[in-house]
């Protein structure tokens, strides 16, 4: 399959623009609930009360999704995933309505994270089934790039449509969305990959465990995602909670704010297209450098006088997660299992994203006591040096098992 033929393929087509409409769908919501904030239909305490709901749905359902993924097959679990995030849209609507108020609200938002959550891993685990080895990592970069126009085109198109057309009638353009991502992903031929044993507490439990265990089994796996998750913690919490600080002080308003998500969407999308096509040798000590380099986003924030050295940062830094992600799903679509492929994409989810929180929590008490810039020179030194890390982890250097190891096991 030619880089032309990956394009054009119905099969990744169809996939692709599944993952662009819950992408889609997804940064939409938020953007929604502000303005119905705006608009006075909704306080801004409920609207955050109702993003935390989505927000432990979304994380709840990672293990549940990876392991329901791997039994039944990742497409059945996209198109489950995307009916049941639609459907939380309902509640939502009834809610604002006036029909079941804020508990109407709350439900719906779990739902509909419950379904962003759960099918997650699954657009990581379906890759592999429809596109060849040689092709992966531009697929990779294809559906990276799928997601940064999502973060940018969502809320643009979400912000028109309630402007146009009214806020409830967007919630129903985001069931929408979730219904076609649902629905859009070519079909496997009937039974392929499915376990017919019926699903017991017990069984769960066990079958999760078995993807801890393979996620074990690979030392390079364990070092980056300890790597990816404090830089995410570390690193977006700066994002989130100092970052706008310093648009207030510096810029008087969310200048610096607004411009860095830019630059930083920018950055990613170009590094999505640079890694499309470049196969380095070293591929995993490239990987992980390139997520070192979050660690100048924080470092500008110390210079934050002129505009253009944070917002250079942040484009870097948006080049540098590329060539960390797109590499990084590659080599778990070539290293793991595909019968365990969705579990240990769940694992890598649940933990890069759903303790990114806790240093969230962490962030303004520590600045209270330390002031901004020893925080900002403590995030800094963390996001740089837990990358450089965990290329010194056996397998690290190309995101792949020891060679002594992989030998040892085929001789078995």
């Amino acid at each position: 399959m030619t880089e032309t033929r990956l394009i054009t393929d119905m099969a990744f087509v169809r996939l692709w623009t599944s993952n662009t409409a819950s992408g889609l769908a997804t940064w939409a919501l938020p953007f929604v609930l502000g303005l119905l904030i705006v608009g006075g239909d909704l306080s801004a305490a409920h609207a955050g009360l109702a993003l935390a709901a989505r927000t432990v749905g979304f994380v709840l359902a990672m293990p549940v999704g990876g392991v329901l993924a791997d039994r039944s097959g990742p497409r059945r679990m996209i198109f489950g995933a995307g009916l049941l995030a639609a459907l939380g849209i309902g509640p939502i609507i009834s809610g604002l309505a006036g029909f079941g108020g804020l508990a109407a609200i709350l439900a719906g938002a779990a739902i509909a994270g419950f379904g962003q959550g759960a099918c997650r891993a699954s657009y990581q685990a379906i890759v592999p089934r429809i596109v060849a080895d040689a092709q992966r990592q531009p697929a990779n970069a294809a559906m990276t790039i799928s997601i940064r126009v999502s973060v940018l085109a969502g809320p643009m198109i979400a912000t028109a449509a309630a402007l146009q057309f009214g806020a409830m009638s967007t919630l129903l353009g985001i069931a929408a969305l979730w219904t076609l991502a649902a629905l859009l992903p070519t079909w496997p031929p009937r039974g392929e990959g499915t376990i017919n044993e019926p699903l017991t507490l017990p069984r769960f439990i066990a079958e999760l465990g078995e993807g801890f265990e393979e996620a074990r089994r690979h030392p390079w796996f364990m070092a980056g995602l300890a790597a990816l998750t404090v830089v995410i913690a570390f690193g977006y919490s700066v994002t989130s909670v100092l970052l706008p600080q310093i648009s207030e002080t510096h810029f008087g308003g969310p200048k610096l704010l607004a411009a860095s998500v830019t630059a930083y969407t920018v950055g990613a999308l170009f590094g999505a297209l640079i890694i499309a096509r470049w196969k380095p040798r070293d591929i995993g000590w490239l990987a992980l450098a390139s997520l070192s380099l979050y660690g100048l986003v924080p470092l500008s924030l110390l210079f934050p006088g002129h505009l253009v050295v944070p917002l250079t940062a942040f484009f870097i830094a948006g080049v540098g997660i590329e060539f960390f992600n797109v590499p990084w799903f590659t080599a778990l679509q070539r290293e793991i299992p595909e019968k365990r492929l969705a579990r240990v994409s769940s694992v890598d989810f649940l933990f890069s994203y759903g303790l990114a929180p806790l240093a969230l929590a962490g962030l303004t008490p520590l600045t209270q006591i330390l002031g901004i810039g020893p925080v900002l020179w403590i995030c800094a030194g963390i996001c740089i040096g837990s990358p450089l890390g965990a290329m010194l982890v056996t397998g690290s250097r190309n995101f792949s098992r020891a060679p002594v190891e992989a030998h040892k096991i085929s001789a078995k």
